[in-house]
């Protein structure tokens, strides 16, 4: 994976973990004041199960998808991890659009794969740290296809310590908060 595209997700993901959580916490919270030098996207709208958001750290634009799973299983059961989120991003400035990445809440395993599913079509993702995204990239334009048209996406890895984790996220609103994206970031 290049440098540009670790250092590309890890904007989103600090600043969007935290946001997100902030956007579902009640009103008086989430009127709270950025720490100096952070980003704070902004939510540009709630679509089903899906945000739509956009930031623009140090000027570059960068807009998002963002859905929390609906259902998580981690065996062995009791295993702790921090909260897992799928994102679809577009970086305009970067020639970047719809890529597609998971944050699962642990570290990986080392070389190890992950898989993720939308109906009958399962797509391989590779893994770095607690990050995921699609192997072959020639097939990302299919996986958002899918998704766009589908129920659920599936995503499955495992720990660096041997647990696995089954993550199903809802694809309810994806399709309106990809094209609100798409219209913020053109």
């Amino acid at each position: 994976m290049s440098a540009i595209r670790i250092a590309a997700l890890a904007l989103p993901i600090v600043v969007l973990a935290s946001s997100f959580a902030v956007a579902q916490q009640p009103k008086a919270t989430a009127a709270a004041t950025p720490a100096a030098g952070e980003v704070q996207p902004t939510l540009l709208g709630q679509y089903g199960d899906w945000g739509a958001y956009a930031a623009a750290p140090a000027g570059h634009k960068v807009c998002f998808a963002l859905a929390k799973p609906k259902t998580t299983k981690t065996e062995p059961t009791g295993r702790k991890r921090d909260p897992s989120y799928v994102f679809v991003s577009s970086r305009p400035g970067e020639n970047v659009r719809n890529e597609v990445s998971v944050i699962i809440g642990y570290p990986f395993k080392t070389s190890s794969d992950a898989t993720a599913e939308v109906g009958t079509a399962k797509f391989a993702m590779y893994t770095q740290n607690d990050g995921a995204w699609i192997k072959n990239i020639a097939e990302e334009a299919r996986m958002v296809d899918a998704m766009r048209k589908g129920a659920d996406l599936t995503v499955k890895g495992m720990s660096g310590k041997g647990a696995t984790s089954t993550d199903q996220y809802s694809l309810k609103g994806l399709a309106q908060a990809l094209d609100k994206i798409e219209q913020e970031c053109k």
